[in-house]
């Protein structure tokens, strides 16, 4: 039985419902020389998600797909010889529009990132790059996505408003109408003695001004006022997006990581990782991430690479 057939009826599954109907989208699969970052593309592409190009040593990955009892068929390969030439050559698939989302495979997170955001023949925008974690929570109501866990350390307020507007436009990609949004601090109240909660203030007033748009804002708010409504008015908040967020935005990397990895190990969540803010959106996962994150990650990516294309 395929690892497609094992999937539940999670939201992760109610986000691949969502994906039915939409053309697959070619997709350069970096480096995909460990079984299960070769399987995760392959069971992707079966889901019609993804129309992959397999990127690196094609006699390694041909040797990992029969070792692993992974069925490649009939597949676009470029034969590059090691990881740092695969991710140069995937960012120069997607400059000459072949491909519309980068996978990545077993190569070091550091390696993808440098060719991505090379001055001259990377993929950078206007917009500062950052991660998100979509994770499905047990414990939890509806997809969670937070921000960010991954990629900046500790984001100034003008990388904060960029994260947040990325995270925004994501979930907009995913089928939200107006996604609500939880500026993350220690505290509910703003005191200079905690720069997160100055950040949260400003964050709101500039959503207020239009400098962040297409979402309901509130921060800061500590990560039970966020989460929960009767924690929220037990403290005397009144929110509409205490309670019931949809974005969680973190003070910074430190915050943002421990976070996820708490509810991966200790709520037992799935947890799908993106890049946004470049050129096209990035699947960055972990080697230890199930081949059901992966698929998940690539029906996320397929839905913002549908979104970018209506933009164009």
């Amino acid at each position: 039985m395929s690892q497609a057939a094992k999937l539940g009826t999670g939201k992760y599954e109610q986000l691949l419902e969502k994906c039915k109907g939409l053309q697959p989208i070619p997709t350069a699969v970096v480096f995909p020389c460990e079984a299960r970052a070769l399987s995760g593309a392959v069971e992707a592409a079966k889901y019609g998600l993804i129309d992959p190009i397999f990127v690196g040593p094609n006699a390694k990955i041909d040797e990992i797909a029969e070792e692993a009892g992974i069925k490649l068929g009939v597949r676009n390969e470029v034969n590059v010889a090691d990881s740092r030439e695969a991710a140069i050559k995937a960012v120069e698939l997607v400059r000459e529009g072949k491909a519309e989302i980068l996978m990545k495979g077993s190569l070091h997170t550091d390696e993808l990132m440098s060719a991505i955001v090379a001055r001259d023949k990377g993929l950078r925008t206007n917009r500062r790059i950052s991660h998100v974690f979509i994770m499905d929570v047990p414990t939890y109501h509806k997809v969670l996505v937070i921000t960010d866990a991954a990629i900046n350390i500790a984001p100034t307020l003008e990388d904060k408003v960029d994260i947040c507007q990325n995270a925004i436009d994501l979930a907009i990609a995913l089928g939200l109408e107006r996604p609500k949004v939880a500026i993350l601090a220690a505290v509910e109240t703003v005191t200079s003695r905690m720069p997160a909660t100055l950040d949260a203030a400003a964050l709101c007033k500039m959503a207020d001004r239009g400098q962040i748009t297409g979402a309901d804002i509130d921060g800061p708010l500590a990560f039970d006022n966020a989460i929960s409504r009767d924690a929220a008015e037990t403290k005397g908040i009144h929110s509409i997006v205490a309670g019931d967020p949809d974005i969680l935005l973190a003070p910074d990397l430190e915050a943002g990581n421990i976070l996820a990895k708490q509810l991966s190990f200790l709520a037992n969540a799935d947890s799908a990782g993106m890049v946004l803010g470049a050129r096209v959106p990035v699947i960055l996962t972990s080697r230890a991430d199930s081949v059901r994150s992966r698929v998940a990650s690539c029906a996320v990516a397929m839905r913002v690479a549908h979104a970018r294309r209506n933009t164009l």
